[in-house]
């Protein structure tokens, strides 16, 4: 009985953390963010720069590039992803968008600098951006039929008399909008790095008060209902799933001996990446905080190697990111990009370990 409790105090306790330092501060805005480039940008705008008749390198080079700047976690950055895709961006700048946005995001950069080392941060970016191509890739070749029906969809849309180029142009005022929504997301983080938590909640409600007045100044009755309903629509299939997920995690976490973990990720072998990249798949990070937490393993003998894979790995995917993935997107999805992850995951720490930090 007394293991059964632990096992729940624990999910408990990280259900307790997740929703007290995540919900207001980031998935707010997440789910704002998503809803409004649903609901405001023009289908043609996203179709012409990230749709599936767009140049793949080039749309994949401006998901990630744009990714870049968005300092999220596995599970705030999916309502984004999902929204861009929903609006008619191709599979693989979903995807790339899911991946770059937590796993090499600048503000967890300039941590991960800071606290290991420059080198590792140098080399988790080229890393991941290296890897962010071939998930696009390698998720627009396992679902190409899926894209060729969403291109033909595309073609009717066309034939019906509506251009995909972007005959609708985007207002200033959305783009005002939706800029203010992503500052409210990236400034708590940006502007209070340490501290007690209040004052990110502070960031964050005078950030959500500016965005709110905006809106009502510039928007319509109609719009702003418009906007909720598609924000709405991501809340109710993603975050019951989260806080499942969550909660899981923090069972995980007590069935899981440090020490055990800890002696199996020495050195630079194939079998301490592949761990380290599983450990990051499965355990939820938010972002920056895989940086300590890694560092500290390399103070305990976790190789290089292992400590990139599980960087790179620990802030992009999870076990909620899994089922929400699953929920938003389809199961055989989920499948291909963990697993894409993993294996990626894997050969860069292992490649990396047994040559650049040999």
């Amino acid at each position: 009985m007394s293991l059964i409790w632990s096992l729940v105090k624990g999910g408990l306790l990280a259900l307790e953390d997740y929703v007290a330092y995540h919900i207001l501060t980031c998935l707010v805005p997440a789910f704002l963010l998503a809803g409004g480039m649903v609901a405001f940008i023009p289908k043609e705008t996203v179709l012409q720069y990230l749709g599936i008749a767009a140049s793949r390198i080039r749309s994949f080079i401006i998901a990630a590039f744009a990714s870049f700047f968005v300092a999220a976690c596995s599970c705030t950055v999916i309502p984004v992803s999902a929204g861009v895709y929903f609006a008619g961006a191709s599979i693989g700048a979903a995807f790339i968008i899911l991946w770059v946005a937590p796993a090499t995001n600048v503000l967890a950069l300039t941590y991960t600098g800071a606290i290991i080392g420059w080198d590792m941060a140098l080399v988790r970016i080229l890393s991941a951006l290296l890897m962010a191509i071939v998930v696009g890739y390698v998720m627009t070749a396992f679902f190409f039929r899926e894209e060729a029906e969403r291109l033909a969809a595309v073609g009717e849309y066309e034939a019906n008399g509506t251009s995909a180029e972007p005959t609708e142009k985007v207002k200033t005022t959305d783009i005002i909008l939706l800029l203010l929504i992503v500052i409210d997301l990236l400034a708590p983080n940006y502007l209070i790095r340490t501290g007690p938590y209040w004052q990110k909640v502070l960031v964050w409600a005078i950030g959500m008060v500016i965005v709110a007045l905006f809106a009502w100044k510039t928007k319509t009755m109609e719009e702003i209902r418009h906007w909720l309903q598609e924000t709405w629509f991501f809340v109710r299939i993603i975050l019951p799933l989260l806080l499942v997920g969550v909660f899981i995690v923090g069972v995980i976490g007590e069935l899981l001996p440090k020490e055990v973990v800890q002696q199996w990720l020495g050195g630079s072998s194939i079998r301490s990446s592949f761990l380290a990249t599983l450990i990051g798949a499965i355990s939820y990070f938010a972002t920056m905080t895989e940086a300590p937490f890694v560092h500290k393993l390399m103070q305990l003998g976790m190789g290089k190697g292992p400590a990139l894979a599980l960087l790179l790995t620990g802030p992009g995917l999870s076990l909620p990111n899994w089922i929400a993935i699953s929920r938003v997107f389809g199961v055989r999805k989920a499948a291909v990009y963990v697993l894409t992850i993993v294996v990626l995951g894997t050969l860069v720490g292992w490649v990396t370990g047994n040559t650049i930090w040999r």
